[in-house]
């Protein structure tokens, strides 16, 4: 099913620091709609994030992107300042109307339409993508190619968001964009992903204010940032590994996972590189040497392992960032 997102008429529209129009039901609209431009983008998921903490004051995570994506197309028109799109991503078609605002042709209006396998609510990062591969679309659709600090900040306009839009692995204050840093090329690393059921809503879990929890963790959330930043450095995936599993044993703190101390212990006994989670969502990762090429040995193990889990997936860390789709 399709929604219409209309702005309000008689307030100024959003800018990239805030302000969001109004999401209303379907309404008919007779006006003449002349196509504009259009453009296809998909942006990958995440199993997670590698480290999650604090810097100072301010938030951040390490992006985990996998090779599982959304793909979005954005068709532009002429006629109705309105954004369509399907039903279940009404925070796409928000951000949609943000890039257009953003680049001066908020007198526009677009069809939305998103393909995304991604589970949502567990922690991979499903709306993250959808919203950063509907700002790269609308601003190729117009001739514009926006740079992945321009999607991100376009994005935290919206929603929190993970840092999807960067190459590589990156550093990224997700909740207002203070810190950003590009990390690096990540090594060659697959990860075998469990979801043992059970969702979180993210944008009501980043509502509580946890400043005062991360800043008590912050001695192992630095170790965990620093192990991993070598890592990548020196494309070690086994310093990479102990990052994230850091990272993740802080976590417990914060969000607690039953299944994760067992986790780790299958982790040590297959010779993986180390676990790492979704720090407010439900998903475990397996870091795996790809390397080693005994991925789909472990993913086997994995499953055999944990038949209680009701996902199992097998992914690589995707280094690619956004990409157009011809």
């Amino acid at each position: 099913m399709k929604s219409l997102f209309r702005p309000e008429m008689e307030s100024d529209p959003p800018n990239i620091t805030g302000g969001n129009p109004l999401i209303g039901n379907s309404v008919s609209n007779h006006r003449t709609r002349l196509p504009e431009g259009s453009a296809t983008v998909r942006a990958p998921g995440v199993c997670g994030e590698l480290v999650q903490g604090m810097l100072g004051d301010a938030y951040f995570l390490v992006t985990c992107p996998i090779d599982f994506f959304s793909r979005v197309r954005v068709e532009l028109h002429s006629g109705a300042p309105e954004v369509s799109g399907p039903d279940n991503c009404p925070k796409a078609a928000e951000a949609v109307w943000a890039a257009l605002v953003y680049l001066g042709r908020d007198e526009l209006g677009a069809t939305l339409t998103v393909n995304n396998p991604i589970p949502r609510s567990k922690g991979m990062g499903s709306s993250s993508a959808d919203v950063a591969a509907a700002i790269a679309a609308t601003g190729l659709a117009l001739g514009r190619e926006l740079s992945p600090t321009e999607v991100a900040r376009l994005a935290l306009s919206v929603e929190p968001t993970d840092g999807v839009m960067f190459p590589g692995i990156a550093l990224f204050d997700h909740r207002e964009g203070r810190v950003i840093e590009e990390l690096g090329m990540p090594p060659p690393t697959e990860v075998i992903a469990l979801d043992f059921g059970g969702s979180v809503d993210t944008l009501e879990f980043n509502r509580v204010d946890r400043r005062s929890l991360w800043q008590s963790l912050q001695p192992e959330t630095d170790e965990a940032l620093r192990l991993v930043r070598t890592g990548i450095l020196e494309g070690d995936p086994a310093k990479i590994g102990a990052g994230a599993s850091l990272s993740a044993q802080a976590g417990q703190h914060v969000l607690p996972k039953p299944q994760l101390p067992r986790v780790l212990d299958f982790a040590e006994s297959v010779g993986a590189a180390g676990v790492n989670v979704g720090h407010s969502g439900t998903i475990i990762g397996v870091l795996v040497d790809a390397m080693q090429r005994r991925g789909r040995s472990i993913f086997r193990q994995a499953r055999e392992a944990f038949p209680e889990a009701e996902e199992a997936h097998h992914f690589r860390i995707f280094a690619g960032g956004m990409q157009v789709v011809e």
